[in-house]
Parts: C-alpha cells; structure tokens; sequence
C-alpha cells in the first residue's frame, strides 16, 4: 500500500512514485482518532479541524485502506475545567532554551508505540511527546507542588526529586514545593519538607530515598484531603505499579471534585517491569552492580573444585535484571527467570546441566532471579500464603531452596564433592546510587513530569517509548505488567550465549521446535498476584 498524507496540520509529504494512485478524501469520526480529546489543548484547537469529522487529504492505492492511526489521548485539566485561563510558556524567554530550534513541542506530534510494522498492517497506537507547551496553565505564582516517593528503594529515586525541584524552580520560577515524607501515609501523618534547589543538590549522590518511603497506607479519601487543605495544585508520585494505582485514584477523586490538580506519575521499578515504556530508571544501574556479585562468584566457583556458584538478583513476576545481567557478564553458564519454567531431575533438567558443565569446566555460575520455581517451592515447602503492603505475595527464598536441593543431589545422590557458594546482592544493590546513565535518564523523566503538569496533564505517567519521551495514560502502565517473552529473540540470545537447555519440550522430528502447544501456553501466561 502507498501511502502520503497531506492534511493542514503536517503539509504535504513526498509524494508515491509512479504509477499515480488515486486522490481520495477520507473522513475519519473523531471517536476513532482521538480518546477524550479536548478542543483546548489538541489538533481540534485548529478551526479548519472543529468540525464532526476531521479530513485528510490521502493519495491511496486503495480508497477503502484504513491505516488504524489511534491517538492515546490523557487528561487536560481543561476537559472537566473548561474555563481555565492559559498563559504564555516561560520558557520563551529562558536563556537555556534560546539557541534551541524549537522550544516547544507541536501538539500534533506524537509516539508510536509500534515502529516495526508492514506494508498493509495498521499504524497501531501512539501516544503524546513529552515535552514543554506553548502555553501552560499555571502561573509560577499559584503553584504549589508536592512530590512523594513510595514502595521499595532503587537506584534513582533522589535524583528524580533533585530535578523535579529544580526543573520547576529553574524552568518555571516555581519556589513553593513540599516534600511528603514516608509514602502515602505521610499526606495525613507525617510533616512536609520544604524542598528548594539548595536543599537537593546533592541528594543525587546518596542512595535510597531523601523523602523516606513506604508501602501501602494509601487513603484516597484522607489523600485528596490533604491536597486540598494544603492548597497543593500539583502532585508528582515517585513509585511502582502499584503506587500508580494509587495515583489514578487520586487522579480521579480530583476530577470528582473539580480541583485544578495535575497528577503526574514518574514509574519506579527495579525489577523493569512497568509495561508500555522502555525501561524503568535504575535498571541499568542494577544490571550494571549486579555484574560485581557474578564476577565475586564467578572468582570463588573458578579458584576450587566443582565449584558452583549461584546469585540471586531481583525479579519478582519478571526476569529483566537476570537476563541482562547474563547477558552482559559472559561468566554465567545458566540463568533462571520466573517467566521460563525448569525442572531439576530428569534428562535435561538443571542437575544433568550442572554435572555436564563441571566435567567440562570444573565449575559454574548459576544466576537465578527472585521469583523464579516458586511453584516448585511452593510443593517442597510450606507455602506462605502471605502478602507485604503492597499487595505483594511474599515470596519463598529460591536461592537458598536451590542451594540445598543442588548440594544435598551431588553430595547424597551422585557421591560427589562439590563447593557451593551463594550469593544474594539484592539490598547492596537496591541502595546504591545511580548511575551516570540512570542519572541522564531521571533528568529527562523529571523535566517531562514537570512540563506535562505545567501544560495542565494530568493522570498521565512519562517514559520512553521506542526511545522517545511520552506522555501515557496512567491506567496503561498499570493494566499489565513487562515480562520477559520467551519467544522473543532476547531470550534466544541469552540461549545462545549460555547454551543452556530451554527446558522446555521439543518435538525432535520436527527439527527440535518447541511444541505449539507449549508455545501457546508461554504466550497466554499471566501474572495474576500484582
């Protein structure tokens, strides 16, 4: 199919090569290309589009091709306050932006979530740039900002805040900004922090968090209580699935309420498990640590007998941090993520693996991620049928399960010596700073937060999305969850590079492909504890 649009919002594009299509005037319903679009902010501000359908002048190959473009619009506080007055972006007379081409980003532009497509398959989905506006809908004046950081430590999370606090000060002359202390709780228990540049500026040095944080303790109601009696107008929420969650519900008690608050979700996870976007900061900075804990195994296993070490890294419903932790270290001869099911016993099970590689190496490296065999725990073990404040099923410790299954094999069943060494990182590296990747990466997230609530967004989470900043509806990161798709071409990297087994069941006439029932079953797995 060729395909050139010319429209009034983006002018003419190249046009196809010979032989020339026909020219076709198509109308698409306004409900099909835009989600809650509001007039005041978008395409339709633009008088030739305000009309019930919106035109495009397309040269098609075939008139009756729909392109399936879908625009994922997030809320404008201007959609339930309609009478909220604009003013000019500050940022036009910011010295920094000066000698920049274009300051502002065009409300046409957009993201595509898929970039890899065919010649007759639909477009797909695309989300809004992220970026500063032409106008906002705050005066530096009027602002009051809050930011709070929730669930478990990453590397990361300090310099999100310092640039927060600095993007509203520095870009936007904003100087009334409240650190809430301890998570969620601390809006209705806890004092506030004043937060100016002075007092972040080197909080990015430190791990963990400045602003304290915890799990749970979200009130909706005591929440947007405390928003309001404080007079906050601008709320940035530091935290994981499941504080976005939390942040949509507040979003929608203040639309309840009709109060001019923008809520902007910045998504936090170690584990790289936030869906839509990227990745997640910090996770760089965990692959890249994670590297000391392997190669101190892979030292250890090397320098005696039948070494085997194991190291245990994050990864609770996804295997992220393992597989790219294997992937960059070269020492490690298996790796096992929550996604990929193994068996232990058995012809090609991990013990006959283990045995193959000491004859050949005399040692081997074993990088297993939190949440992988939990189910075979769960029958060898007494289950805990238990979950921490989030929500979280509390999991039962694979490292140490595998360690004495391992031992108790080769030293009962096999009669062999072996030297096991066990390794668990997961604190020393959830509390160190971030990286000078990571440190780059939080100062693009924070500076997108702060544009997108000063433009008046609101609900909305930001991240990469095939490399480019978006703004993303918050129900959309927080509707599923990133896990490691076996069937991808990464996991066959990985594959290939440990030549591991898959454990999984092939069907050797058919030249060794996993079955298709088996593959089904990978594809239709679903988390169902979050």
């Amino acid at each position: 199919m060729d395909l050139s649009i010319s429209s009034p919002l983006c002018g003419p594009s190249p046009a196809a090569p010979a032989p020339a299509p026909t020219s076709t005037l198509i109308l698409y319903p306004k409900s099909q290309i835009f989600r809650s679009f509001n007039p005041r902010n978008s395409y339709l501000s633009n008088p030739l589009l305000s009309r019930r359908y919106f035109p495009i002048r397309a040269q098609v190959s075939d008139p009756a091709v729909d392109d399936g473009f879908v625009i994922d619009d997030v809320p404008h506080l201007t959609t339930f306050l309609p009478d909220l007055p604009s003013y000019p972006n500050p940022l036009q007379n910011s010295q920094a932006y000066a000698i920049v081409k274009q300051t502002f980003v065009r409300p046409e532009d957009v993201v595509a979530q898929k970039i890899v497509v065919q010649r007759d398959s639909s477009r797909g989905k695309h989300f809004l740039r992220a970026g500063p506006r032409e106008k906002v809908y705050f005066t530096s004046e009027e602002v009051r900002a809050c930011i709070v950081t929730c669930g478990g430590l990453c590397p990361g999370i300090n310099t999100v805040i310092r640039e927060i606090v600095c993007g509203l000060n520095y870009m936007y002359g904003v100087n009334d900004i409240l650190g809430i202390q301890g998570g969620y709780r601390g809006f209705y228990s806890k004092n506030t922090l004043t937060l100016t540049p002075k007092v972040v500026n080197d909080i990015h040095k430190r791990g963990g968090t400045f602003l304290l944080t915890s799990r749970g303790g979200h009130d909706t109601q005591k929440i947007v209580d405390n928003i309001q009696d404080r007079g906050i107008n601008q709320v940035y929420i530091i935290g994981g699935d499941g504080t976005q969650r939390g942040a949509a519900r507040i979003f929608e008690e203040v639309e309840k309420r009709g109060l001019k608050v923008a809520v902007a979700g910045i998504p936090k996870t170690i584990d790289n498990d936030i869906a839509v976007i990227d990745k997640s900061f910090g996770f760089d900075t965990a692959v890249e640590e994670a590297q000391r804990a392997i190669n101190a195994a892979h030292v250890e296993v090397e320098s005696v007998e039948n070494g085997i070490g194991i190291v245990k890294l994050m990864g609770r419903y996804s295997g992220f941090i393992a597989m790219f932790a294997t992937l960059a270290s070269r020492d490690v001869d298996c790796c096992l993520i929550p996604e990929s099911p193994f068996y232990l016993e058995g012809k090609g099970g991990l013990f006959e693996f283990i045995e193959e590689r000491l004859k050949e190496n005399g040692h081997i490296v074993i990088v297993v991620a939190e949440g992988a065999g939990q189910e075979y725990l769960a029958q060898s073990m007494q289950g805990i049928d238990e979950k921490d404040a989030s929500g979280n099923r509390l999991l039962l410790d694979v490292g140490l399960w595998l360690t004495q299954n391992i031992k108790d094999h080769f030293t009962k069943e096999r009669k062999m010596a072996i030297n096991m060494k066990y390794i668990d990182p997961t604190y020393m590296i959830r509390a160190i700073p971030s990286n000078a990747s990571d440190n780059i990466y939080c100062t693009l997230l924070a500076q997108s937060a702060v544009h997108g609530a000063m433009a008046g967004y609101t609900g909305f989470t930001v991240g990469p999305v095939n490399s480019r900043h978006a703004y993303i509806p918050i129900s959309h990161v927080t509707e599923t969850q990133n896990t490691v798709k076996l069937t991808d071409r990464m996991w066959a990297r990985l594959l290939a590079s440990t030549n591991q087994p898959s454990f999984l069941n092939c069907d050797e006439s058919r030249g060794g492909k996993v079955c298709k029932d088996t593959i089904d079953l990978i594809n239709n797995m679903k988390i169902t504890s979050i």
